[in-house]
């Protein structure tokens, strides 16, 4: 039997600062997708980030404002892949 696939669903940063270089995000259960304003989309997960790590980036992107600060200052090189 053949399941249709997931389509993402990536939201918009607020950007509260106007000075991110996110641009979007996809939160999921145990990962967080982003999308840079350079073109580049990261995926973090529990496993490579640590549970403790994706909650504040789930807090932040939600919030709209430290997300960037946060990934460049914590989990850069913390990814599991880069998408693209």
């Amino acid at each position: 039997m053949n399941t249709p696939k997931r389509h993402r669903e990536f939201l918009r940063y607020k950007n509260l600062s106007k000075q991110s270089t996110v641009s979007r995000y996809e939160i999921r259960k145990d990962m967080v997708t982003v999308k840079f304003t350079d073109g580049s989309c990261y995926l973090y997960t529990n496993q490579t980030a640590t549970p403790e790590n994706i909650s504040k980036m789930k807090t932040l992107a939600a919030a709209g404002k430290g997300l960037g600060t946060f990934i460049t200052s914590t989990v850069k090189d913390l990814y599991e892949r880069k998408v693209r």
